[in-house]
């Protein structure tokens, strides 16, 4: 699978610190080898939109869609609690 970032999806990933930035590498390496990998916790989050999300860290997630064989990056967001 390939990665590809929308515009705001980009500016998301460039605003996190440092270090939230590094897991968020990590993290998205695992989502390109393996949608499924347990520390993703990737599950739908708008099934009407095709929607996903995954787990960057406890405080962050990231937002994306699957376009063939492809995953585009919408936002990297706070997690609310």
């Amino acid at each position: 699978m390939k990665l590809f970032f929308t515009e705001r999806g980009q500016s998301d990933y460039e605003a996190l610190p440092r270090s939230a930035q590094q897991l968020a590498d990590k993290q998205l390496n695992f989502l390109v080898k393996n949608l499924r990998h347990p520390s993703l916790k990737a599950k739908k989050y708008d099934e009407g939109r095709g929607v996903w999300q995954a787990r960057i860290t406890r405080d962050y997630r990231t937002y994306f869609l699957i376009k063939g064989d492809a995953y585009v990056i919408l936002a990297v967001t706070k997690h609310p609690k």
